[in-house]
């Protein structure tokens, strides 16, 4: 558990956190949301210790762990990746090497009657409890696990650290923080470096996670998937509703209509009252009651609304006219070093107006066919050529270094300006999150993450019939991404994003490509459906065998019917017995499994150490036991569906 009190900070005149209270319990499932720079980072980081509040204090209970992944990119060297993550596990790692040692000096023991060596025995009998009560012996296993849900390959496990890219190590620091499971887990935008299938993954560790956690992140779908409190943070101040995101959302609008409709009656009131103040101030035999109504104002609380900016609508420029065909790609091969085939023999056609997701694993070749399609980096082989009069307009992040530095963010886009007047444009640059002097600033003294948005919001107001968008939404918060997302829903040009956001593609697309094993594969609809479609795959390709098959008769069907009944119901009799008998054995472990934990939550738990200890290790043998009969339960299942699609 963790608590923060009266928490407050402040940067110059401006009061970032207002006496906030907050409270982590065991099992929450905290999502932290407000526009960017509302001080969700920065609570984060308070409760890691990694930044000083001006006021107030945080409490730890004496068994909570915390671990935290920032947004910021690490930096990781000197290790191979699979001994980076084990080893992260501290506390395992020393017994085990401990015990290592303790093995290596038995070894140089001749007389195993002596005193030194029965010692030594018993101190290597320890550490085995120890290292049994930790799991350690399931730890190489875990890692693997991990590993290979967040995307990386097998034979990528003995690679230095250092040879990936940023995003990978940060998928390396989130393996580590998953591994070491803390009672509290903080992630700050976890998301953003995770492709399609990692995210599924990612989501569903995290909904069957034993710990607390708190996130902050701009995925709306995701935060609904995995979240049961959101704490919005505005002004200083923190809100507290009680359900997901989408709950949220719309219990936020229904506090904001109360809260409108008591400021009406608050107002109808307050005006009543003056008005009587006003008739009879001067009246002498009215004084009394004069004074009472003033003095009962002035204790009144005032009911405020909250000061929202409207909500931005922004809309591109008509689209130029072009042909049907857009873009059009045969035989298209890239590879990198003469070595690797990122893509091999792609083609693709691309019409006008179409809005097409480009997904797939990160490393499969999204980014590298996003590029070849807005022409800016060369293939070794095929054609790549664009329809008649198309006008592309390309979106990455490096587009920021090509802002003139001296330039502020208001020039930019005049410069880049078809038409729009400068309210309009202010109102844009608003929407990505530059509100009333930020316009001002030079591009030069901008961080990375306003220089995207600036470039985004500039691509915007550019004509063209031709947008591609690499992952635009990483810098965004929520209520930008709305901004782009509508305006992207209404654009009459044709669209192609590479994105992992599913609720944000999946209001503006009609089509998915996936870039896999150095290929594309088509799929028509939202993200919605097509993550249906892998999920029940495995996330593997099918192949359907073409068969020809007999024409029967209805009376032969209904022999052969009953016939493949008898025998389905004979052969899975046994299995369906098993399946019982194994969730009865389930049932009554749960049944002493909640019952140890009641036990273990009670305060007085650790005063006995050695009872302790023998709860602990009957708990460990009961989720063992537990997570065996689990998998049993799998192949039963599995061993019935098998039967049932062969009979």
């Amino acid at each position: 558990m963790v608590i923060l009190e009266n928490i407050s900070v402040s940067f110059g005149t401006r009061k970032l956190l207002d006496n906030v209270n907050l409270r982590v319990g065991g099992k929450d499932r905290i999502s932290l949301v407000g526009v960017n720079g509302a001080g969700k980072s920065t609570l984060l980081k308070i409760i890691t210790g990694g930044f000083n509040q001006d006021a107030g204090k945080v409490i730890k209970s004496r068994y909570s762990t915390v671990g935290y992944l920032p947004q910021e990119t690490v930096r990781l060297k000197g290790k191979k990746l699979f001994d980076e993550v084990y080893d992260s596990v501290e506390d395992i790692k020393i017994i085990e090497d401990e015990i290592s040692d303790i093995e290596t000096e038995m070894k140089l023991f001749e007389n195993t009657d002596s005193d030194e060596y029965i010692d030594l025995l018993t101190t290597y009998s320890e550490l085995q409890e120890q290292f049994h009560l930790l799991e350690g012996h399931k730890l190489k296993s875990k890692v693997e696990k991990i590993l290979a849900g967040l995307g990386f390959e097998a034979d990528e496990f003995e690679k230095d650290v250092e040879t990936f890219s940023g995003g990978w190590q940060m998928r390396i620091e989130l393996s580590k923080l998953l591994l070491q499971n803390p009672t509290v887990l903080l992630l700050d935008e976890p998301t953003n470096h995770l492709d399609f299938e990692s995210l599924i993954w990612f989501e569903k560790y995290l909904i069957h996670y034993k710990g607390a956690i708190v996130v902050v992140s701009h995925d709306k779908e995701f935060l609904n998937n995995i979240s049961n409190k959101t704490i919005e943070i505005q002004n200083g101040d923190m809100n507290i509703y009680n359900g997901n995101y989408a709950f949220y959302v719309e219990e936020k609008a229904k506090r904001k209509e109360l809260l409108e409709n008591q400021f009406k009656n608050q107002q109808k009131y307050l005006s009543e009252q003056e008005k009587f103040i006003t008739r009879f101030r001067y009246k002498a035999t009215k004084a009394r009651a004069v004074q009472s109504r003033i003095k009962m104002l002035d204790k009144l609380d005032k009911v405020e609304l909250e000061d929202e900016a409207a909500k931005i609508k922004f809309r591109f420029p008509p689209a130029i006219h072009s042909g049907r065909i857009m873009v059009e790609i045969e035989g298209l091969t890239k590879t990198y070093d003469n070595v690797k085939n990122v893509l091999e023999k792609v083609d693709l056609t691309i019409e006008r107006g179409e809005k097409i997701a480009i997904v797939g694993k990160n490393g499969a070749g999204k980014s590298t066919l996003t590029r070849i399609i807005a022409d800016t980096e060369k293939y070794n082989s095929g054609v790549v050529k664009y329809g008649y009069n198309v006008i592309p307009k390309y979106f990455a992040q490096n587009q920021a270094d090509e802002m003139n530095p001296e330039k502020n963010s208001l020039e930019i886009m005049e410069e880049a300006n078809s038409g729009e007047s400068q309210t309009g444009i202010r109102n844009i640059l608003g929407g990505f999150l530059f509100h009333g002097d930020d316009v001002f600033k030079k591009v030069g003294v901008l961080s990375g993450g306003e220089k995207s948005r600036l470039a985004l919001a500039k691509m915007l107001i550019e004509p063209s019939n031709l947008l591609i968008l690499d992952e635009p939404t990483n810098h965004l918060d929520i209520k930008s991404k709305e901004v782009l997302q509508d305006s992207l829903a209404h654009y009459e040009g044709t669209v192609i994003i590479v994105s992992h956001d599913r609720e944000f593609i999946d209001g503006i697309i009609n089509k998915i490509i996936e870039v896999k094993n150095k290929g594309i594969k088509t799929y028509l609809g939202k993200s919605s459906e097509y993550l249906n479609v892998i999920e029940n795959d495995n996330y593997k390709e099918v192949e359907v065998a073409e068969e020809k098959t007999e024409v029967k008769t209805s009376y032969q069907e209904g022999i052969e019917s009953k016939k493949k009944k008898k025998e389905f119901a004979k052969l899975a009799t046994p299995i369906k017995k098993r399946l019982s008998e194994i969730e009865k054995g389930i049932n009554e472990l749960e049944a002493k499994k909640k019952y140890l934990e009641n036990e273990m939550s009670k305060t007085d738990f650790f005063k006995d150490a050695d009872f302790a200890v023998e709860i602990k290790f009957e708990y460990l043998e009961i989720s063992d036991k537990i997570e065996k009969l689990t998998s049993d339960w799998e192949k039963e299942t599995e061993k019935l569906e098998v039967l049932n699609k062969s009979i």
